[in-house]
Parts: C-alpha cells; sequence; structure tokens
C-alpha cells in the first residue's frame, strides 16, 4: 500500500506546485515509485497535473471539478466529496511506493481551502508537509505562521512530525549564486534580497526557528530569477504580439528586460546576455546595434519593438546575420513603458509544454530536500527500478566521489565553456579548457558566463612542444618524426590526448565542432585499446519515460562480424553494470529464435553462441526482434520462458545501419533524452559529441567521462589495466 503525503500551502503563492514537483523527482532519484494527484481542482487556472505529467511521465488522474466541490461543500456533504477524493487517491496509486497529493491553494474569495485539505488530510491517512515563502516575513513570523497552519490539521498521529518546504527563501543582497542546479545555472536575487545578508545565514535563521516551533524541515529553497525565465514564445503569447521574425523563440529565454530609449552608447548597457531589449519600431539605430551585439557573440534574447511601428526593410536586410543566427523579434501596438510593464506582470507559473523549465524546477527543489528522508521510502520489497531521475542523479553522485580532470580541446566553443562552468560548479569533475585564455574569458563574458576560478585554462599552442618528445615515442615504428610531430600538435585534439597519455589528465571530451573522426583517430593511434578487447564501439544510454535502456553500437562500428559484435555485447554489457543498470542483453534481428533464416540472422546467431562462450555469466540472448527484447506480452508468445526476451536493458544492433537509424527514431518520435555515444573499449576514456550538442549534453558526457575514469583507476589499483 501507497504511503501518502499531503502536501498543503501555508499561505497564498507559496509554489505549492513546485513544491510537489520536486518531492516526485526526489523520490524518483531514489527508484521510489512515486505518483501524484491533485484531487480538487482551483478555480484559477492551474496545470500541476500536466506539469507533474510531463516532467515525470506519471499519468494524470482526472479532479474533481471545483464548482462540485464546492455544491456538495454548500449542502454539507463533507463525506461525498471526501469520497471522491480517496476514490481519485486510490486510482492514482495503483503501483505505487508514494502518492504525493496536492492540497488546495487559497485563492481571493474562498474561504474553505484549508478545511478541505484538513479534511483530505485525514480521509487519506496522509503525512503532512506544509509549503511557505518568507516574502518579507522574518524567520520567526515564518515559523509562527507554520505551526498556526498545522494547528488546523488537529493532533498528529503518533510518530509523524510536521514537515515543511520553504520556497523563495532570499539569498542575499548581492544575489549570489546559492547553489547550482542540475543542469544549467539558477542565481538568486528578488526584490526582498536587499534585507538578507547571506543565503546561509538566512537557511540557518529559519531552520533554528523552525525547531523550536516544532517543525521538521525538509527542504529550504533559495529564490531564483533565472529559473522563472520564461520563454521569449510565453512573453509574445502574454503580450499577444506579433512575431515579425520567429528565430529560436521557443528555446531562447528572458532574464533581463532592458528599455532602450536613449543613445546607442548609452543604450548598450541594455544589451546583456539573456535580455529581452525592447525599443520603439522606428529606433533603427538601436535595432542596428543589437545585430551588432549578436553577431559579435551576445546571446540577446529577443528584440521587441513598440508603438506599433514596423522596422524599415532596408534595416533588416543589414541585420539579416543576426536574425539568421535565431534571434526572435516581437511587436506590439504599446509603447515602450507600457510593453515592460506588461512583461514583468507576466503570469510566472510553469507553462504546461515548458519541458525545459520543468526539468529545471523539478531539479532546483530536488536537490534541497533531505535525501535521508527520501531514502527512507526506498525500503521496500520491490525491486527499485532505474528511471532516468535516478540514473541521472547517479552519474553526478559517482561522478563527485571522486573528482577527475577532464580535458576539453574545444576550450573556446560556447556550448563547451558554458558546459565546464557548471561541470566545476556542480562537483562533477575538474575541468582542463585548452585554448587561449583572453578568447576563452571573451566568450565567457559573451555568453553571460561565470567561469569558477578552478577551471584550469591551457594555451595549446604554449604547450605543445613539451610533447613532441614523448609524441615521436610513441609513433616512431610508424614514421613519426620531430618535424610531423610539431604539425600534428597544431591540433588541440592531439594536445589533449598527449595530455591524457602521460596521465596528465583523466579523460578527453571533444566533437562538438569536430568530426567522429578526427576525435578518436589520435586516440586510437596513441591511447589504444583495453588490452583483449577487439575494437573500439559505443553505447547510448535511452532515458525512456519509465527506465534507462543502453543502445549499443550506434556510432562507430559500421557492419561487425559476428566475432566483434559478441564484442560490443560483452562491451555493452558491462557498461550498463558500471553505470548500475543490470544487464539483460538482447542480440536483435529481424527475426527471433529459430524462426527466420538468412545471412544477417546467422550473424547474430554466431555472435550470441560466441559472446555465451566467452561470457557465461550474461544473461544474453539473441537473435531477438525488438518488440520481443522489451514487451513482456510479446515474450510470451515469441520467447516463452526467456530470462531476457520482455526485459531486456541492453539492445545490441546487428549494425551501425539499424542501430544509429533507431536511437535516432526513438529519441525524436518519443522525445527521449539519450546521453552519448560513450565510447568502450579505449584503455583510456575518451567521448565523442555530436556537433548539434546541447550544453546538456556535454556536461553529461563529461560526466560519463568521470565515471569511466574512475573505473580506468579501480582496475589499475587492482592490476587489471
Amino acid at each position: 500500500m501507497a504511503t501518502t503525503i499531503l502536501v498543503a500551502p501555508a499561505g497564498r503563492r507559496v509554489g505549492l506546485t513546485t513544491a510537489c514537483l520536486g518531492l516526485v523527482r526526489a523520490l524518483d532519484r531514489q527508484g521510489v515509485r512515486v505518483s501524484f494527484v491533485k484531487p480538487i481542482a482551483n478555480r484559477e487556472v492551474s496545470q500541476s497535473t500536466e506539469l507533474v505529467a510531463l516532467g515525470a511521465h506519471i499519468l494524470p488522474v482526472k479532479s474533481v471539478p471545483i464548482h462540485t466541490a464546492e455544491d456538495l461543500l454548500a449542502a454539507g456533504d463533507d463525506q461525498t466529496l471526501m469520497e471522491h477524493v480517496v476514490e481519485l487517491a486510490g486510482k492514482a496509486s495503483v503501483g505505487a511506493d508514494v502518492l504525493i497529493v496536492e492540497g488546495m491553494n487559497p485563492e481571493p474569495g474562498m474561504v474553505h481551502a484549508s478545511r478541505v485539505n484538513g479534511l483530505m488530510f485525514k480521509a487519506l491517512d496522509a503525512e503532512l508537509v506544509l509549503v511557505a515563502a518568507p516574502r518579507s516575513q522574518n524567520a520567526l513570523e515564518v515559523a509562527d505562521a507554520i505551526a498556526i497552519a498545522a494547528h488546523g490539521y488537529g493532533p498528529q498521529p503518533e510518530g509523524r512530525p510536521v514537515r515543511c518546504i520553504l520556497n523563495r527563501v532570499c539569498v542575499g543582497a548581492a544575489g549570489q549564486r546559492a547553489e547550482t542546479e542540475t543542469i544549467g545555472q539558477a542565481q538568486g536575487g528578488c526584490s526582498d534580497c536587499e534585507g538578507v545578508s547571506t543565503f546561509a545565514e538566512n537557511e540557518a535563521a529559519h531552520r533554528e526557528a523552525l525547531a523550536a516551533a516544532k517543525l521538521v524541515p525538509l527542504a529550504v529553497v533559495p529564490c531564483s530569477n533565472d529559473l522563472a525565465a520564461p520563454r521569449v514564445l510565453d512573453v509574445a503569447h502574454a503580450l499577444k504580439a506579433r512575431v515579425l521574425f520567429a528565430g529560436e523563440i521557443r528555446t531562447r529565454r528572458v532574464s533581463d528586460v532592458g528599455i532602450c530609449a536613449a543613445t546607442v552608447p548609452n543604450a548598450l548597457r541594455a544589451m546583456r546576455p539573456g535580455a529581452l531589449v525592447i525599443t520603439p519600431g522606428d529606433r533603427s539605430d538601436v535595432i542596428m546595434a543589437v545585430a551588432l551585439s549578436v553577431q559579435t557573440g551576445t546571446p540577446i534574447a529577443g528584440l521587441l519593438l513598440t508603438g506599433g511601428l514596423d522596422p524599415d526593410p532596408r534595416i533588416i536586410r543589414l541585420c539579416r546575420k543576426a536574425l539568421d543566427t535565431g534571434l526572435p523579434v516581437l511587436a506590439v501596438d504599446d509603447w515602450s513603458y507600457r510593453a515592460a510593464n506588461r512583461v514583468g506582470g507576466m503570469n510566472p507559473e510553469i507553462p504546461a509544454d515548458d519541458a525545459e523549465r520543468i526539468e529545471r524546477t523539478m531539479n532546483y527543489v530536488a536537490d534541497r530536500i533531505d535525501v535521508e528522508w527520501v531514502k527512507g521510502f526506498g525500503h521496500t520489497t520491490r525491486v527499485p527500478r532505474m528511471s532516468p531521475p535516478a540514473f541521472r542523479h547517479r552519474l553526478i553522485e559517482q561522478a563527485r566521489s571522486s573528482l577527475q580532470r577532464i580535458v576539453l580541446p574545444e576550450g573556446t566553443e560556447p556550448r563547451t565553456v558554458a558546459a565546464a562552468a557548471i561541470v566545476e560548479s556542480r562537483g562533477i569533475a575538474r575541468c582542463v579548457l585548452l585554448g587561449n585564455p583572453d578568447e576563452v574569458h571573451e566568450v565567457a563574458v559573451k555568453q553571460g558566463v561565470t567561469l569558477p576560478q578552478s577551471v584550469e585554462i591551457v594555451d595549446p599552442a604554449q604547450v605543445a612542444q613539451t610533447y613532441v618528445e614523448p609524441l615521436v615515442e610513441r609513433r616512431r615504428a610508424k614514421g613519426m618524426t620531430a618535424e610531423r610531430a610539431v604539425e600534428e600538435l597544431r591540433d588541440p585534439i592531439m594536445v589533449g590526448t598527449m595530455m591524457l597519455a602521460l596521465d596528465q589528465v583523466d579523460g578527453l571530451v571533444s566533437g562538438a565542432i569536430h568530426s567522429t573522426a578526427h576525435t578518436i583517430r589520435p586516440a586510437l593511434q596513441i591511447i589504444k585499446t583495453v588490452p583483449g578487447c577487439k575494437l573500439v564501439s559505443s553505447v547510448f544510454f535511452m532515458c525512456l519515460p519509465e527506465q534507462v535502456l543502453v543502445f549499443g553500437d550506434c556510432a562507430v562500428v559500421p557492419n561487425p562480424t559476428a566475432d566483434e559484435l559478441a564484442d560490443i555485447a560483452i562491451q555493452s554489457a558491462d557498461s550498463a553494470v558500471a553505470f548500475g543498470i543490470p544487464a539483460r542483453v538482447a542480440m536483435l534481428s529481424y527475426s527471433t529464435g529459430a524462426s527466420g533464416t538468412g545471412e544477417d540472422v546467422e550473424k547474430v546467431k554466431e555472435a550470441t553462441r560466441i559472446a555465451r562462450q566467452l561470457r557465461p555469466d550474461l544473461a544474453l540472448e539473441g537473435p531477438l526482434q525488438y518488440d520481443a527484447a522489451v514487451m513482456p506480452e510479446v515474450a510470451r508468445l515469441k520467447a516463452p520462458g526467456s530470462a531476457v526476451a520482455g526485459k531486456a536493458t541492453v539492445l545490441v544492433f546487428p549494425d551501425l545501419n539499424t542501430g544509429n537509424v533507431t536511437y535516432k527514431a526513438v529519441q525524436r518520435s518519443a522525445n527521449v533524452v539519450s546521453i552519448g555515444p560513450m565510447l568502450q573499449g579505449m584503455a583510456k576514456p575518451v567521448n565523442d559529441l555530436s556537433r548539434g550538442a546541447l550544453v546538456e549534453d556535454i556536461v553529461f558526457t563529461i560526466n560519463l567521462t568521470a565515471i569511466q575514469a574512475q573505473q580506468v583507476a579501480r582496475r589499475r589499483a587492482e592490476g587489471k589495466a
């Protein structure tokens, strides 16, 4: 039976849905089967069910309409309303270990929210978590307010203290960064922060006051303006703006607003990273200045033209290069001051289709929730699943356990610089950027990225000479000379590879602006493969809604032989286990068992035989069709009694053509996050990026590389390397 947790507000606009999102993510990370329900809808539009459905892939259960609830309450029929609530909770909790129940939010003119929450608390025999937001209250006032709200629920059952989440706690007058989130950086700062010294002191005061009131804090969550940054698309919807140029309207976010009414030299102050620049549509000088800022690398969020004035077409032609970078341009009839006020007054709630912001919010809150409390729900007889959030969280925690130095040869590439800042701030690895220090810092400034001092910047041109002799020594048999070595070392990837070869770094990540061959070739020449390994292959970690699967090989080996395919299967199984995924290996084909014949099927059969002979300890079967490998109902028909069919976790494709097409089809059609490719078989970790990689992709590739480096270190310590 699921444990029920009622999450209820202790005040208005406390971020109740945000707290629920964070609790769902925190439980999901620990492999706890969690579900969610909002039993009674609010009058105001609330999208909590849709947000949780998108962020945690939980099938929504429809709420009781507010008018139905109010009719029953007006008639004094509390019991019928609670019967509906219990019924909905029962439906939502099927198969779950924990059910998160979102209480009613008090709205203007509503007098019954607290009473209904109290009724639900008793009807569901729930544990209570109250959510508060300090606003301008001090710590004692907040604790008193929560204690008063708690008394409204009556005496708590023995052993069930009232827990609470404090949301939007001020970070201090300097707007300091309190912490960083899983992907990206959320920086603090709100209008109340000026009256606070530091977040640490503010948090300590709140925790002390809560303890005095016999309340248990589950989380103290810093305020973050950046976390609330809307997309330019959301601004367009809120202002009912005309979209003159869409560009990257769905992905660019507004973290700042700048009104440009001054002359261009003074208006330049408004052209900051993440800014929505607001100016009248006839200010050609400002429009051109924005375009030049974009072309020189400042990531401006968008341009909002006011006064109902469209820009001169000749000016637009001059700005074409900036528009081609994805700069969105909107137009409204309002004048600039009114338009800016409307942007500032936008609804702060997360739109139901903003998956990125939902993900950021869930991680931001989950990072701050008491881990020991969450782990207490993991003591269950069920086998915990490796959910995507649990997998990503495990990656970060595993990398943190022993920091590795990862070299990034593309050190002046903007996404790589941003990723290095996140990796360092999260404590995932120690990053070494190869590039001219002045250029690296210039890129960081233009991107609005603050590079931590711990990020090491090495100019490859300054150190290349030190690697000439070691390179000649390693490649002498292949005709390497000092002159050729000097030429080879003009390439930062070769410099990074030599740093890895000499154990000056623990891993290498490249490929954001270079081909796979360019990244891998030096490593194959100098680092080589693990002893006993026939080839280098790759895997993707496919983060499906319910679990993480391993796909191999989808990036490196075009048409493997049966021997090579067996090697790929063994490598992929070992990679799965190394990252906490139980290895049940399916050798894929267009035929299951003995149902088909042909050269391709025979290759898979032979590869299965070889892999079993080499590794009898592995749960490995083939050939299997994809549906028989992953769908229990199909497996019962096509492969009855199989230990792998229907529950495979490692899927080995017969060739690169099949694997690459399948992984991309699954990724794009099902909106699945894929982490990789991760190269396997190298003596030391080298990983390749897609040239379309996002900052998030680079962060997780560095994360994977760091964990691989830990594994290399362990093998060395055990004398196996």
